[in-house]
């Protein structure tokens, strides 16, 4: 009954252009989108950000063009390839001040479970299996049970500890600092009071109802996470997910639109201060992000933030200058900043394509006894007619056709 609940709320997802929360659904249900994906798997995840590099992209459409289904399928890759990937929606978090991007980035990256994927990695590198620690056990425990607990192993825990963090030059000192700290405690040397752990796990993320003198006693330097030390922790952060093990860290924000939306429904106002604030610090992302490493972050936004030019990218041209295409051509440049879903459509999406998409889709709705009907050719190339013209997405149209929505809406609108 359960599976079946979901495949029904899938449909209803796809009929609105919304991208499926079933990860093995969306999976089989990509078509086309590949194009990009796989490119992006080839040229980035498994090489070119896996190998030290940073980049950051944007990714633009009409509603419904797939823009959230691209992240969430790039996601699934990235976590393949062994990244630690977030995602959030800029309608949820105010991006006017880049602590609260961090922060959020922070929180859902799960920084205690990067400490322990840490720890792990040093109980390896010292020769040792940490599968064989008994739960609830710390590594000092299982050595002082095999009576190799002595001064020369304690030495070397914190030799380790050391040199992932304090004499790492890719991270703030506070961090480091404060990771040594908890990540020790995790291996259970040097020991840390549990108020202290939670005062710096507090500080780690930015609670600002600590007082700057508790964190004199631990060593940390009196400092806040403010916006201007952000980037800073940020770049820690992404050093922080390598040294557990993992080959990076992929953060996706999508509906960035939400910056010139000006309706009554939009739960993030943004006033001109906030909109051209949160401009700068997109800015500021771009023109460092070649001082972080393993890092790749995609913003996702409508086609309104592109053809706004009173509030939209092309009205703070300090970032507009650095995401603009320098050539533009009519053929597809995937290693180009700003990627357009539309085009895409357009060039890559053949009327063989349509009904490989409209196959997948009337196979997976069967599965619960929904009519669907597989178009053909004929129909395919009135799709990409009305898709040129239209309002509506090319992916939009054949999911709504498929389900048989849209089977007179196709010709009405061609004939007007």
């Amino acid at each position: 009954m359960e599976a079946s609940y979901n495949l029904q709320a899938t449909i209803a997802q796809l009929s609105q252009g919304e991208v499926p929360d079933s990860e093995e659904l969306l999976s089989q249900l990509s078509v086309g989108i590949e194009f990009l994906t796989d490119f992006w798997r080839e040229q980035y995840l498994a090489s070119f950000i896996k190998h030290g590099g940073s980049t950051i992209k944007f990714v633009t459409g009409r509603a419904g063009s797939g823009k959230s289904h691209t992240l969430k399928l790039l996601r699934s890759i990235a976590r393949d390839e062994g990244y630690v990937t977030v995602n959030f929606s800029a309608r949820e978090v105010w991006l006017h001040d880049f602590r609260a991007f961090y922060l959020e980035i922070l929180t859902k990256a799960d920084i205690k479970t990067l400490l322990a994927d840490c720890a792990r990695a040093i109980v390896l590198d010292m020769g040792y299996d940490p599968d064989q620690i008994e739960e609830g056990a710390t590594f000092l425990d299982y050595l002082a049970q095999h009576g190799q607990a002595d001064g020369l192993t304690r030495w070397e825990i914190r030799n380790q500890l050391r040199r992932m963090f304090l004499n790492n030059p890719r991270m703030d000192n506070n961090f480091s600092l404060a990771c040594s700290l908890l990540c020790g405690s995790l291996l259970g040397h040097p020991t840390l009071e549990e108020a202290n752990e939670e005062l710096l796990l507090a500080w780690l993320h930015g609670e600002k109802q600590i007082r700057m003198t508790q964190l004199r006693p631990l060593g940390l330097a009196p400092s806040k996470v403010t916006k201007y030390n952000a980037r800073n922790l940020l770049r820690s952060l992404c050093e922080l997910v390598v040294q557990g093990g993992h080959s990076g860290l992929l953060v996706t924000v999508d509906n960035l639109e939400v910056l010139v939306d000006s309706s009554g429904m939009n739960p993030l106002h943004y006033t001109k201060m906030r909109r051209e604030d949160t401009y700068e610090s997109i800015r500021q992302l771009i023109d460092d992000i070649d001082t972080f490493e393993h890092t790749m972050v995609v913003f996702s936004f409508d086609r309104s933030l592109l053809d706004n030019e009173n509030k939209g990218l092309k009205s703070y041209q300090a970032l507009w200058m650095r995401i603009q295409n320098e050539v533009v051509s009519e053929r597809i440049n995937k290693f180009s900043d700003v990627v357009d879903l539309d085009k895409i459509a357009s060039q890559v999406y053949t009327p063989a394509l349509l009904i490989q998409m409209s196959e997948k889709l009337a196979s997976v709705v069967g599965r619960i006894n929904v009519q669907a009907q597989v178009f053909d050719e004929e129909t395919a190339n009135r799709l990409i007619a009305q898709a040129k013209t239209g309002s509506v997405s090319l992916p939009r149209l054949v999911n709504r056709m498929t389900l048989g929505f849209i089977a007179e809406e196709v010709d009405d609108e061609l004939q007007s």
